[in-house]
């Protein structure tokens, strides 16, 4: 993987938004070379170790999804999400968020999350609702 001295300073090797745009090529390249038999074996070969961690009975969504499925199924209105806060240089910032849940136990309710990017504060928040609420 090639970066620029900007990524390197920034970590950019660590972001995964990189590391997938690398796998993802590296799968391609594969593909046109290889095809996509031996493409898909390889691919098995890195996955299985981590597929065969994902048990039956856990709950694979992510904390927004299972908010707003349990929102929904109360017939309750969605959660309103808003970036409140951005810190930090361009290449490392954090994102605070707030999120508003509206007659949840009779009362509406706002909760903080915050994460490196606008999505993982969205989560973040999204699961202290969940944990609030003991939703699993």
């Amino acid at each position: 993987m090639s970066l620029g001295s900007g990524e390197l300073k920034s970590g950019g090797f660590r972001r995964e938004s990189i590391l997938a745009d690398c796998v993802e090529a590296i799968i391609g390249a594969m593909s046109l070379d290889q095809g996509i038999i031996l493409t898909m074996q390889v691919v098995r070969t890195w996955y299985q170790p981590l597929l065969a961690e994902i048990k039956p009975g856990d709950n694979q969504k992510d904390a927004k999804t299972r908010l707003q499925e349990y929102l929904q199924s109360k017939g309750l209105v969605l959660p309103s999400y808003e970036v409140v806060n951005i810190q930090g240089e361009p290449h490392c910032q954090t994102f605070t968020v707030e999120c508003k849940v509206k007659n949840v136990d009779k009362i509406d309710r706002t909760f903080v999350g915050k994460g490196s990017s606008r999505r993982k504060a969205e989560q973040a928040a999204a699961e202290q609702i969940l944990k609030e609420l003991d939703i699993k």
